[in-house]
């Protein structure tokens, strides 16, 4: 099934220097980028990219405890209410976005979504297989992350179903036109 999918080289990946290794992955699994743009995220944007919403902020907290709980750790002390936590966690992520130039990308191709989140890797870099653009290019860790109160740096973001994919690219692009 051909499907869109949003790409998002972020600030880290842009300053490494990275975005031709990055494409040339996508092209040379047989995806066809139809959309491109460098651009530094307004506000709006990234408002717009990480909506806060209740069942986000309930999702990422619950994770956050598993996270610690699989670790043996005890978790850092997150407040009852998931928006709360929520909403600290989405000002790092926009925080994050717009601290420099990025590159936004709608790739397409057959099961695109899928295809593309296994050449991206684990969202954790330090799980990340070698070979995946984050296994390969971000030595990044969630401990660090957490005990710098900051969201990981993992040089990449792509869309994790076709409906975040559509909700995404209509975020970043008003109007594509194809060639393929």
């Amino acid at each position: 099934m051909i499907e869109d999918t949003l790409v998002l080289i972020k600030p880290e990946g842009v300053q490494k220097g990275i975005i031709g290794d990055v494409i040339s992955r996508f092209e040379r699994a047989g995806m066809k980028i139809i959309g491109l743009k460098m651009v530094l995220p307004s506000e709006e944007i990234a408002e717009a990219h990480y909506p806060l919403t209740e069942e986000w902020a309930t999702s990422l907290t619950n994770k956050t405890r598993e996270s610690y709980t699989k670790k043996g750790v005890t978790p850092p002390k997150i407040t009852d209410d998931p928006m709360v936590y929520g909403k600290q966690i989405q000002s790092w992520l926009k925080r994050h976005l717009k601290s420099g130039v990025i590159i936004a990308m709608v790739i397409r191709g057959n099961c695109a979504v899928e295809i593309v989140r296994k050449l991206v890797g684990s969202t954790d870099p330090k799980s990340a297989a070698a070979g995946t653009i984050r296994g390969d290019f971000s030595v990044d860790s969630y401990d660090l992350a957490d005990s710098e109160r900051r969201v990981i740096q993992n040089v990449i973001h792509a869309s994790s179903s076709v409906e975040e994919a559509r909700r995404e690219i209509a975020v970043w692009f008003s109007k594509l036109v194809s060639y393929y």
